[in-house]
Order: C-alpha cells, then sequence, then structure tokens
C-alpha cells in the first residue's frame, strides 16, 4: 500500500478560516505565525487547513483577493517552517456536513457543481505551483450514501479541471457518512497516481464524543473509561448516540476493547487500498477534551499505533479551541506524551 509521503504527522487548523464567524479579526487572531512555529516545534510534519467557501468567494460567486491572500499566508507560514499542507475546502456553497449551515442543493443543482469546478479551477490556478508541499482536499466529509454516485462523477470531472493547472499535486477524496473509512470501497478507482483516499476517525463514537452537547440524545454529564467491555459500548452507543455498535456482535461481551477493534475496523479499508495501490490518510481523528486524560492517551496509542503499523498518514482535531484542542490548557498534563504519538 501507497504512503502519503510527508503527511505522516499533522493537525488541523480547524476554527481559523472554517467553521467560524468569518470576520476580519478571526481570521487575523485565531492563527499567528507563532502558532506554526509551535507546530514545526511538535516535531509534526504538515497542516490540515479547513476553509469554507465564504472565506473566498462573494455571494455572487465572484472572488475576494482579501481572503485568497489568508491562503498565501497560511503556505507561506508552511513553508518557512518546513511543513507540508493540506488545503481542505470544508464548505461549498450548497453543501456543508453541518445541516445546522443550511447549505442545501449541491448534489442535485448542476448551478451549484460548476460553482464548486470554478472555484478548484482558481484555487489550483493560484496555488497548485506549490505542489511540492501542497495538497488540495476536495470536499469535506460527503454526509448521506445516496450522494455516492453523483459525488464520484463529481469529483472526477473536478480532478480532471484541476489537472489543467496542476498536473501532479496530490488530491484527496473521502466518501459518505462524513468521511466514513467503509465508505472508501465505494469510491471511484483512482483517477490517476496523486489521488488519496481520505477517511476520518473518531470511533468508537461514543467514547470519543462522550458528554458531546451536539450528539443526541447524549447525556452531556456521561463519561466512561475507554477499558470497557463490548457490552458496554453497545450499551452506552445505543443509549446516548443514533449509531449503532456492531462488533458487539463480532467479540465476546465481556471482552475489553482494545487492538482487535482496529485491527477488524480498517481491514476492508487496507484491503481496497492495496488492490487500488492508492494511500490512506486520516483527515482527522481525536478524542473531545472532556474525557480522562489517562483514558485519552490510552485511545491515542491504539489509534496511533495501528496507523504506524500501517503507514498511515493522520491529522489530529485540532490544534486549538473546536472542543478537541491539543493546545488547550485541559490537555496540558498529557501533551508532552501525546506528540509521541500525533
Amino acid at each position: 500500500m501507497k504512503q502519503f509521503e510527508g503527511y505522516m504527522h499533522g493537525i488541523n487548523l480547524g476554527g481559523w478560516l472554517s467553521q467560524c464567524d468569518h470576520t476580519k479579526e478571526r481570521y487575523d487572531t485565531f492563527i499567528v505565525e507563532k502558532d506554526i512555529q509551535t507546530i514545526k516545534s511538535w516535531g509534526l510534519d504538515h497542516i490540515r487547513v479547513p476553509i469554507d467557501y465564504e472565506l473566498i468567494e462573494k455571494p455572487d460567486g465572484g472572488y475576494s483577493e482579501e481572503g485568497f491572500g489568508y491562503i498565501d499566508k497560511a503556505i507561506g507560514w508552511a513553508r518557512k517552517y518546513g511543513l507540508n499542507m493540506i488545503l481542505d475546502l470544508h464548505k461549498t456553497y450548497g453543501f456543508s456536513f453541518d445541516a445546522g449551515h443550511n447549505e442545501t442543493g449541491f448534489f442535485e443543482n448542476t448551478d451549484y457543481q460548476e460553482r464548486f469546478y470554478r472555484l478548484w479551477e482558481e484555487l489550483a490556478r493560484r496555488f497548485g505551483k506549490n505542489a511540492g508541499m501542497l495538497s488540495f482536499e476536495l470536499l469535506n466529509e460527503v454526509t448521506d450514501p445516496a450522494y455516492s454516485d453523483r459525488w464520484n462523477q463529481i469529483l472526477t470531472t473536478c480532478i480532471g479541471k484541476i489537472r489543467k493547472f496542476a498536473p501532479t499535486i496530490k488530491i484527496l477524496v473521502g466518501g459518505y457518512y462524513n468521511n466514513s473509512i467503509m465508505a472508501l470501497k465505494d469510491l471511484c478507482p483512482p483517477y490517476d497516481e496523486n489521488i488519496v483516499y481520505n477517511f476520518h476517525f473518531y470511533e468508537p463514537l461514543i467514547f470519543t464524543h462522550q458528554g458531546a452537547y451536539w450528539i443526541a440524545p447524549m447525556d452531556t454529564s456521561f463519561r466512561m473509561p475507554f477499558a470497557s467491555t463490548y457490552a458496554e459500548y453497545e450499551e452506552y452507543t445505543e443509549k446516548y448516540t443514533t449509531v449503532q455498535f456492531p462488533e458487539a456482535k463480532i467479540f465476546p461481551a465481556d471482552q475489553i476493547l482494545g487492538r482487535e477493534y482496529f485491527e477488524h475496523y480498517f481491514a476492508e479499508a487496507i484491503r481496497v487500498a492495496k488492490e487500488r495501490d492508492v494511500a490512506l490518510y486520516c483527515g482527522e481523528y481525536g478524542v473531545i477534551g472532556l474525557v480522562d486524560k489517562a483514558d485519552t492517551l490510552a485511545w491515542y496509542r491504539e489509534i496511533c499505533s495501528f496507523f504506524d503499523r500501517n503507514g498511515i498518514g493522520r491529522a489530529a482535531w485540532s490544534y486549538k479551541e473546536m472542543d478537541f484542542g491539543i493546545a488547550d490548557e485541559p490537555m496540558g498534563e498529557i501533551r508532552q506524551e501525546l506528540l509521541k504519538l500525533l
């Protein structure tokens, strides 16, 4: 299986140019050059920079030179400190992974799709020359599996348009269910040798998102240890989320969840990646800051050791704030140990 060279140990800059109030104050103060210097000092090799279309697009579809300037700044900082960078379109006109953003119609509306193509052509025209240290991520977290076939058509068309300006830049593509590992098998075969299959990983969700206010019907006071049995994971998942925990039917109910869970969870995706000769990359993974810190480390040890054994690059969510901030005070007591794993 290929490796995504130069993108093995990274972190997200969530909340800077995406998932924010899109004000100049936010753009100018949330992430500054010193933060990039800190990330380099942590021993990481890349940053993933999510952007929303509002950063660079005006309501009429025109472009904002000031917005492009922030991308230029991010690239310049990354280059200065010897980091690679992924430019991730976190939201496009007509689609967001977050239903609360009220972006709809992208997968049904060809005008919205053309706007998406034009945006990526413009990004490729401006920034494709940085292919040695920059990669593109077409769209964050497609949600509904019903979009799968249409998404394969859209991503193939978009890659073709990007290739006119950036023939060798690495391009990341992910599948439905919010970049689920399970959706990778349904992605179309790689367009060319410079495609990377991208997924996000927050499993088991009941552990990594325990107490999360945005997960229904979560009790925000709920806490659980990582070293819980499969029966307990199933019980808590059923009680506090709307997802399922099928692994409870595979492993003994009284067994403590461990390495075998991750090996099982990723088996098919690794098979697909080997068959298609494509690199796997985890664009987001992490544990909410509410979790007991020893348990947080235990989860990171398992998933990062799995990534290392299988040559899978990754970027932790997230550098600061966003409920998962590695730089935030709640993580201070374990940060040095954690940085050895990321």
